[in-house]
């Protein structure tokens, strides 16, 4: 079996909130390449002790582990000295590299500082990886060389102009020399329409029977992601593993998966709109313009998406779109009556093939008398306009984007004949 990895990034610069790890995205895409799977990723600062403890960690539950950045001339990069000591070895001093680091300075007409010999020290045992981007030369060690499971530990530079081609162009091909044939191969599902507990209640009995594939449920407001990741020899038996446990998945969820390529909602839609030649236009209360916001997130929307009331007040919704103001006394504001009058309005004015309306109480508050969280979706279509009402949790953001979630879902599966 193709040895586990973990990712140390290391600076204190990386926990403030102007610095993000993009190196280990990339090293990630790369060793799943190579069939690795990535258990753990961390962030270190500049502390030895917390650093040295992080090594022996991952030591001691990853046969590759892989650390950038701290690799610099300052006393603040710790790297080398943290590794060295979380393996219990001693730093070399290398006078060719120290060479090499002053050459490098005097050909920009420099002076090389004294602090920069920090550069050429070597973890005892390690390769060189040579840098030609920059100062700090990686490192490779291998230990216990003389048996097949030996751990690797790979030291690389953190600026992503000196790490990328310093990890592609000699660590990947060390890596592929050394490990078994395996691939990774994914299947990727967007499910709306469900809470995450219904649906890991309706799937569980398939998927928990397995563990390659790997299972992971991923959650937000209306949109729930399954990922299914299957680590074989082959891709042939990768396939075949997620047809057997993906198959039946697919199965019991169902028209509710309307991703398996992870487009979003908003995309799948105005695809949908575009194949048919038809237009939509949009009646908001409760999302506040979010729905539109949604749909215009796609390049060339201008294809489709023709406008859209914002209509939060009674009175616009009397105004703007013409609602009588005695089906809204009727039935307040938070109706089917009212969705099903919004959207059909917004249909005849704007002349669009579809209109979708939104409409309910977010809270914290309620101004109807119905229960915070009640919506009602309106959908205006050439061949009828209908209402649904729904019940999202959560407090007032979370209602909001599950409404505009499933205004969205409403019309798909309504261009799908399904609604």
């Amino acid at each position: 079996m193709t040895p586990d990895a973990e990712i140390i990034a290391v600076g204190s610069e990386m926990l403030t909130s102007q610095r993000v790890d993009t190196n280990s995205l990339f090293i990630t895409d790369h060793l799943n390449a190579l069939g690795v799977e990535v258990r753990r990723k961390v962030i270190v600062g500049d502390d030895r002790a917390l650093l040295t403890d992080a090594v022996r960690h991952a030591l001691e539950h990853a046969g590759i582990v892989i650390l950038t950045g701290g690799l610099g001339p300052t006393e603040d990069d710790l790297t080398r000295e943290s590794v060295a000591e979380a393996l219990g070895r001693t730093l070399v001093f290398r006078q060719d590299l120290c060479d090499a680091i002053e050459e490098r300075f005097r050909r920009r007409q420099r002076k090389m500082a004294e602090i920069n010999k920090r550069q050429a020290y070597l973890i005892d045992g390690a390769e060189v990886l040579p840098n030609p981007s920059g100062t700090a030369v990686g490192q490779w060690i291998a230990l216990n060389e003389e048996q097949e499971d030996g751990r690797v530990v790979m030291l690389l530079p953190g600026p992503p102009g000196e790490m990328k081609p310093m990890f592609t162009d000699q660590c990947v091909p060390r890596l592929a020399q050394r490990l078994p044939a395996q691939v990774i191969r994914a299947r990727f599902y967007r499910v709306t329409g469900m809470t995450e507990s219904d649906l890991d209640q309706l799937i569980a009995p398939v998927y928990k029977k397995y563990t390659n594939p790997a299972t992971t449920i991923l959650a937000s407001p209306g949109d729930i992601q399954v990922h299914l990741r299957a680590r074989c020899s082959t891709a042939e038996e990768a396939e075949r593993l997620l047809a057997e446990v993906g198959d039946p998945i697919e199965e019991l969820l169902g028209e509710r998966i309307f991703s398996k390529n992870g487009d979003s909602l908003e995309a799948l839609v105005g695809a949908l709109l575009r194949e048919r030649g038809a237009t939509v236009a949009v009646a908001e209360s409760c999302t506040g313009g979010m729905v539109a916001e949604r749909l215009t997130s796609i390049a060339g929307s201008s294809d489709y998406f023709i406008g859209g009331f914002l209509v939060y007040s009674n009175k616009m919704k009397q105004d703007a779109l013409g609602v009588d103001a005695a089906l809204i006394a009727e039935h307040t504001a938070v109706s089917g009556e009212v969705a099903r009058a919004m959207a059909e309005a917004a249909r005849v004015r704007t002349g669009a093939t579809y209109a979708v309306s939104t409409t309910g109480e977010a809270g914290p508050e309620s101004a109807s008398g119905v229960p915070v969280g009640t919506v009602y979706l309106g959908l205006a279509s050439p061949e009828r306009t209908q209402a649904v009402r729904v019940t999202f949790p959560g407090d007032r953001l979370r209602v909001r984007l599950f409404a505009t979630q499933g205004a969205l879902d409403y019309l798909r599966r309504r261009l799908l004949g399904r609604a």
